[in-house]
C-alpha cells in the first residue's frame, strides 16, 4: 500500500517552519534567517520513502498584516489551510503561553477538516517539565490529533513526526519522480538564496523593503557554469546606497554569499552579477506585489 499527501506546515514568525521543511527534506530549499516574516512565498519539498510520498508545503507566518505585502503574505498562508492532508502547527517550546498570533491562527482552523498536529519546536532550549504546561493551554483551545516535540535545528523528532504523518496519509499516487526535491525553480532559489544573504546581512527595514528579479539564468554543462544576473529592488534612495555600500563592499558581500549558497545546492560553479534598481513603495503596490509573484494575479 502506498500512501501519498500534502502536509501544510503553518505557524507564527520565525516559530522555525523553514528550518523543519529543509530538515525534513535533508537539503536547503527554503530560507531561514532570525528574523521574522521572511518566508514571503508557498514552498514545496518532496519527501520520497519506499512505501509513501511526502509533499511539504512551507508557507509565510500567519500574524496580523498592516501592508499590503503582509497582507498578501497571509493570505498565502491561509490559503494553505483547506487544501492539504495533515497540518503542522509549528510552535516555540521558549514561549510562555498562547501568543495573540498563534490564537490567530487556532481561530482560522475552525472550517478546516483535516487533522492538524501540534508540533513543538526548539525543545532543546527548554527543560522537558515545562512542556506540560504549554501542551495544556494549547490543548484548551484545540482538539489536536497529535502532540510532536521537536527539535528541527538538531533533528530530535523528525523521525517520530514522519512516522506519525504516515499513518494518517491516504493511499496515493506518487505526485512527483523520485529525484524531484521540490517545484521550485532554480530562478526562484537563485532569488531566494540572495534576498536570504540581504536579510541577515542588513538591518532595520532594508530586508522587508527588498525584492529580487532573476534577470538572466544560463547553464554551460560543459563547463560546469551558471551565469545569472539579479535585480535588487528597494523603495528609496537610501535604502540603494545602504545595499551596494562603500565601494560596493556590501553587494559584494551579499554576492559572494549568495553565490556560495547556490554553488553547494545546484552542483556547478556559478558567476552571478548584482544590479541594485529603486521601485519607490513597491510593498504598497499590488502591480508590483503581482510582478515580484508575492500577490496572485
Amino acid at each position: 500500500m502506498f500512501k501519498s499527501g500534502f502536509i501544510g506546515i503553518i505557524g507564527r514568525p520565525n516559530a522555525g517552519k523553514s528550518t523543519l521543511f529543509n530538515a525534513i527534506l535533508g537539503d536547503k530549499i527554503s530560507i531561514v534567517t532570525d528574523k521574522p516574516q521572511t518566508t514571503r512565498n508557498k514552498i514545496t519539498g518532496i519527501k520520497n520513502d519506499l512505501d509513501a510520498q511526502l509533499i511539504f508545503l512551507d508557507t509565510p507566518g500567519l500574524h496580523r498584516p498592516k501592508t499590503p505585502l503582509n497582507r498578501a503574505m497571509v493570505q498565502t498562508a491561509k490559503e494553505t489551510l483547506s487544501s492539504v492532508d495533515v497540518l503542522l502547527m509549528l510552535i516555540e517550546a521558549n514561549t510562555k503561553d498562547v501568543h495573540s498570533d498563534d490564537q490567530l491562527l487556532i481561530e482560522s482552523l475552525g472550517q478546516i477538516k483535516a487533522p492538524v498536529f501540534l508540533v513543538i519546536n526548539k525543545i532543546d532550549l527548554i527543560e522537558k517539565k515545562l512542556l506540560l504546561p504549554l501542551i495544556d493551554e494549547f490543548c484548551k483551545i484545540y482538539a489536536f490529533q497529535e502532540i510532536i516535540p521537536i527539535s528541527a535545528l538538531r533533528g530530535d523528532g523528525i523521525e517520530e513526526l514522519l512516522e506519525m504523518i504516515k499513518k494518517i496519509l491516504p493511499e496515493g499516487p506518487k505526485y512527483y519522480p523520485d529525484d524531484i526535491q521540490t517545484d521550485a525553480t532554480e530562478r526562484f532559489i537563485a532569488a531566494e538564496f540572495i534576498r536570504e544573504k540581504i536579510t541577515l546581512l542588513t538591518r532595520q527595514e532594508i530586508p522587508y523593503a527588498t525584492a529580487v528579479e532573476i534577470d538572466l539564468f544560463k547553464e554551460d554543462e560543459a563547463k560546469n557554469l551558471i551565469r545569472i544576473a539579479a535585480t535588487i529592488n528597494v523603495e528609496k534612495n537610501s535604502q540603494k546606497a545602504i545595499m551596494i555600500g562603500k565601494q560596493g563592499a556590501m553587494l559584494k558581500k551579499i554576492g559572494t554569499e549568495a553565490r556560495l549558497e547556490m554553488e553547494q545546492l545546484f552542483g556547478a560553479r556559478v558567476f552571478l552579477e548584482l544590479f541594485v534598481k529603486v521601485r519607490k513603495e513597491w510593498t504598497s503596490s499590488d502591480q508590483w506585489l503581482q510582478e515580484f509573484g508575492i500577490l496572485k494575479r
